[in-house]
């Protein structure tokens, strides 16, 4: 698979960069390699109490189990560059893509949506929030967000002209 003039330029977004973005920063980075899919791929939260952090020891260990190192990623809040730069903002859930718009300025070109619109019967679903839960937590959203990625990929593949050339 290829993507017309480049590779696909994808940040994904929650709250922290803590949890669910490094999460699906791991997985389409794995997925995509796996499929030998060109991407450029980040994460970052809206919100500024991580900003340089390492993800959450629980996404890590949740993560590792399933053979993906993320490890070496570190928390960043999003910049207003980023809404010119990334093809697309794919936030984790509702909250979240509602502060993706109420900050895009006006001439951001990023497509913003929502990772769960990409599974079949899910389109407005959240990607749940596993700071605040136990193992069983992380390893749900690590579950969705596997959903949300093979069907993210599934219509890049399928609309390649949807990026930036």
């Amino acid at each position: 698979m290829t993507v017309q003039g480049g590779p696909a330029r994808i940040l994904f977004v929650c709250l922290g960069n803590i949890c669910r973005s490094p999460l699906a920063e791991g997985v389409m980075r794995a997925t995509a390699i796996d499929a030998a899919f060109p991407v450029e791929i980040d994460s970052a939260g809206t919100g500024d109490w991580h900003i340089g952090k390492k993800p959450d020891p629980r996404a890590i260990a949740v993560a590792a189990r399933h053979g993906i190192d993320i490890s070496a990623q570190r928390a960043r809040q999003i910049r207003m560059s980023d809404f010119g730069y990334y093809d697309r903002m794919v936030a984790l859930d509702a909250s979240v893509l509602r502060d993706l718009r109420r900050l895009a300025p006006a001439d951001g070109t990023a497509l913003l949506e929502l990772l769960l619109d990409h599974v079949p019967h899910r389109p407005g679903d959240d990607v749940a929030d596993p700071y605040f839960g136990d193992d069983t937590a992380f390893e749900a959203a690590l579950s969705d967000i596997r959903l949300g990625i093979d069907g993210l990929l599934r219509s890049l593949a399928e609309s390649p002209d949807q990026t930036k050339g």
